[in-house]
C-alpha cells in the first residue's frame, strides 16, 4: 500500500541552481539579489504596488499591525474561523479581538455581520479569504470607509486569487501572504507584505529593516542610515527567496495542476452531495479558485471522524483544520460575545484532502473511489441530507 500524504512540498530543480547562485553572490541575508527578483515579479507581473518578502505570513500580519498604529484598547474585527496568527498579531499591540461568524455557504466572515460589531474603539477590520476564496470585499470596503478603519487582507491562501478580477491582497490597506510548505507556492517558511498605499511605502521599509533606513541608504537615497523608527527583523534569508523565486517562474504550471487535481475532486464526489452525504466547496460568483486545498463539509462531526479513520487505514492522510479561536484555550474565558454556530458547525465538520503539485490524478481517483467506499458502507448510518444536520 503506497501512503498518500495530506501535503508534499514541491521543489523545482532550479531551486537548487538558484540557492547555489545566493550563495555564490556573497550576501545570504535579507534584501539581497533574490529578494528583489521575487519584489519585480509581483509588482510587474501582478500589479503590486509594493512588497515585501517577510520570513512568514504572520511577520507581515505583524508588520500591518504596527502600520495600522494599533494600540492598547483598540478593537479589531476579525473570523473565529481562523489560524491564530490572525488575532497574535494584534493582540501583540494591546487589541482587543472582536469575532464575527462564518458565512453559512462558506467558512469566510459574514461580511454582513461586520457592522454590527463596529464600536467608537474598532480600528481595523482583518478579513480572512479561506482556501484563497476571497470574501465579499465590496461589503468590507464600504464599511471601512464609511467608520474610518484599516483593512488588513490575511491572505495566507490566497496567491494568485482574484476578487472580481482584482488580486487579493492589493484591495485592503495592506495584505499578508504564507509561503509556507503547505502553500501554493512554498519556500518551506516565508510570507510577503504588500502595502497598498503610497503613505505606508517608506514606513514599511523601516518596520521590515529594524526600524532603520537601510533600505533607503542602499538606495542612495540618503548618505547613512540610523534607527528612525519601531521595527524587527522581519526579512527572510536570499536564500530562501531564492527558493521561492524558482516558484515564482513555474506558477501557471503549478497552478493549471492544482486546478485539475480540485475540479477532479469536484467533480467526482458531486454525486455524493446531490445525495445529501457532504457539502462540497462553494465558490461565490465574485471570487476565483486558486486550489489551495480541497474540502468537504461532513453532516456531523462522528461521520468526519469516521472517514479519516477509514481514509487513514487504507494509506490516506486527510485532517481537519482549525479550532475556531473563540473557544481556544487561550481566548475561551475572555470571549463574551455572541455564539457563532457557523465558525463551529467548520471546526467540527470540515474534512481537507490532500492537494499538491506532485499528487497524481490515479491518486486522486484512489482517494475519491476509497470515500465513495466508505458511503457505500455507511449508508445506513449517514442517509439523511447534510441540509438537514
Amino acid at each position: 500500500m503506497t501512503f498518500i500524504p495530506f501535503n508534499k512540498p514541491y521543489v523545482p530543480i532550479q531551486s537548487y541552481e538558484y540557492i547555489k547562485e545566493a550563495i555564490g553572490r556573497g550576501k545570504i541575508s535579507g534584501n539581497g539579489f533574490f529578494t528583489q527578483r521575487c519584489h519585480n515579479f509581483f509588482c510587474d507581473q501582478l500589479k503590486f504596488k509594493k512588497v515585501l518578502l517577510t520570513s512568514s505570513c504572520t511577520d507581515a500580519l505583524e508588520m500591518s499591525a504596527i502600520l495600522t498604529q494599533i494600540s492598547p484598547g483598540d478593537e479589531v474585527i476579525m473570523p473565529s474561523f481562523t489560524f491564530p496568527s490572525t488575532a497574535n498579531a494584534f493582540i501583540l499591540r494591546g487589541a482587543h479581538i472582536v469575532f464575527a461568524d462564518s458565512e453559512s455557504t462558506n467558512p469566510n466572515m459574514d461580511a454582513s455581520q461586520v457592522a454590527s460589531l463596529i464600536t467608537e474603539k474598532t480600528k481595523a477590520i482583518v478579513p480572512v479569504h479561506y482556501a484563497g476564496v476571497s470574501c465579499d470585499m465590496d461589503t468590507i470596503m464600504q464599511i471601512a470607509r464609511e467608520n474610518q478603519l484599516y483593512v488588513v487582507e490575511d491572505a495566507a491562501q490566497a496567491i494568485d486569487s482574484y476578487y472580481k478580477g482584482i488580486p487579493l491582497g492589493t484591495i485592503g490597506h495592506f495584505g499578508a501572504f504564507s509561503f509556507h510548505e503547505t502553500k501554493n507556492l512554498s519556500s518551506g517558511e516565508g510570507g510577503m507584505l504588500a502595502i497598498n498605499h503610497e503613505r505606508y511605502f517608506d514606513r514599511s521599509e523601516h518596520i521590515w529593516e529594524k526600524g532603520t533606513n537601510r533600505s533607503s541608504f542602499f538606495r542612495n537615497e540618503v548618505d547613512k542610515y540610523g534607527w528612525v523608527d519601531i521595527g524587527s527583523s522581519f526579512l527572510p534569508s536570499d536564500i530562501i527567496a531564492a527558493l521561492l523565486y524558482a516558484q515564482l517562474e513555474e506558477m501557471d504550471t503549478i497552478q493549471s495542476k492544482r486546478l485539475q487535481i480540485w475540479d477532479r475532486y469536484y467533480s467526482q464526489l458531486k454525486h455524493l452531495e446531490q445525495n445529501g452525504y457532504l457539502r462540497l466547496p462553494s465558490i461565490p460568483d465574485y471570487a476565483s479558485n486558486n486550489a489551495h486545498l480541497f474540502y468537504l463539509i461532513c453532516s456531523c462531526e462522528k461521520q468526519r471522524q469516521d472517514l479519516i479513520l477509514y481514509l487513514k487505514n487504507r494509506g490516506i492522510s486527510a485532517i481537519f483544520h482549525y479550532l475556531p479561536l473563540h473557544k481556544s484555550p487561550y481566548y475561551k474565558d475572555k470571549y463574551r460575545g455572541p455564539k457563532l454556530p457557523h465558525s463551529e458547525l467548520y471546526a467540527d465538520r470540515l474534512l481537507r484532502l490532500p492537494l499538491y503539485y506532485n499528487l497524481e490524478l490515479d491518486q486522486v481517483d484512489q482517494i475519491v473511489e476509497t470515500i465513495c467506499e466508505f458511503f457505500s458502507t455507511k449508508k445506513t448510518i449517514y442517509s439523511a441530507s447534510i441540509n438537514e444536520r
